[in-house]
This record gives C-alpha cells, structure tokens and sequence, in this order.
C-alpha cells in the first residue's frame, strides 16, 4: 500500500562507514531485490563502491532526516568529463512514500552545486516503470537505451539527461 505523505525535509551528509554497512543490510522485495548491495565485508575486501573509503569520501553521500538524522538512503554523484552520472537508492520502508522526487531533486541542486556546468544524468533498467516516473516527474528525459553489464547481468537501460522543470 503506498503512503504518499509529504516526505519529510532531508539533508545529505559525508557517508560514513557505519552506514555503509547499514546500507549493505538492507533487502528489497522482488522484483528490487537486484539492487541489494553485497555483505559489507565482500564490498570492503573487494574495494568496491562505498566499501573503498576513498570512492566513498569522493563519490557517497547519506540521505538523512532533518529532525532526528535517521538514516533514509544514500546517493552516488560520480564524475564524468562533462557529466555528472547520480545514483541513489531509499531504505525499503521508505519505498513507495512518493520521497523520490524530492530527494531525486535535492540530488540534482548537490550534483548543479558540486560542477556547475556540467550535465547530469543517470541510468536506469527499463523494465524499473517506478524509477522512470520519478525522474521524468524530477525533470530528466530519456536520451539514450543501451544494454551494459550490472551485478546481476546484462541489463537494457535507459539513459536520462536532466532537463529542469516545465
């Protein structure tokens, strides 16, 4: 059952080890359960994404609630030549609350603030209908489709450039 309250203000923050962890427990129900990071141990050993401190401290922020800083999501703004390519990703419960839109645009001013001039975009599976609403209610278009190699396999995704608001 969706919950479209208001979302609540939110704030992005240095991810920190511990919410890297945090963020490797969490489960999704089908058909999400592939964007499930793997144990935080493997991420760490691997020197993967947000388990390389270095990736993180550059790359990772935590999405967190304004009044009791709870843990709510993270966000990847990874470098491009002219682009910023962002991710994020919600705590399970937090799904289907109708928060992706605010938080897909507190990304898109962090991702404007960081470079200025260059581009944001992101990638997303085409079979995702609910991330795709998202971001096109967000501001982003579809420019590109191409099929790329993810954890789980070779995936068809759709490339989505931010536009601005109508």
């Amino acid at each position: 059952m969706m919950n479209h309250l208001a979302p609540p203000p939110l704030t992005l923050e240095p991810m920190t080890e511990e919410e890297g962890r945090e963020v490797c427990r969490w489960r999704y129900p089908e058909p999400y359960h592939l964007f499930r990071w793997p144990p935080w141990d493997d991420m760490v050993k691997q020197e993967r994404e947000f388990g390389d401190p270095h990736i993180r401290a550059r790359q990772y922020l935590s999405v967190r609630t304004s009044d009791d800083e709870r843990l709510v999501g993270y966000v990847q703004l990874f470098p491009m030549e002219r682009t910023v390519r962002i991710g994020m990703g919600l705590r399970p419960d937090c799904c289907d609350r109708g928060w992706g839109v605010h938080l897909t645009r507190l990304v898109v001013q962090e991702a404007a603030r960081r470079r200025p001039d260059a581009e944001i975009d992101l990638e997303v599976e085409k079979w995702n209908r609910r991330a795709i609403r998202t971001y096109e209610k967000a501001g982003f278009v579809v420019t590109d489709q191409y099929d790329r190699r993810a954890t789980h396999g070779i995936v068809s995704v759709y490339c989505m450039v931010w536009r601005g608001m109508a």
